[in-house]
């Protein structure tokens, strides 16, 4: 596990991706839901 692995948060980190190790904030997913108009009503 290292930079290279993509399975891991410093893989994640190295190529500047998300996933289920580096999920992105909480808050930043509900405003851009909100922008794209993808909110549940």
């Amino acid at each position: 596990m290292g930079k290279g692995d993509l399975k891991s948060k410093r893989g994640k980190i190295n190529r500047g991706t998300f996933g289920a190790s580096r999920p992105k904030k909480e808050a930043n997913r509900k405003s851009r839901k909100a922008k794209l108009g993808l909110e549940k009503k």
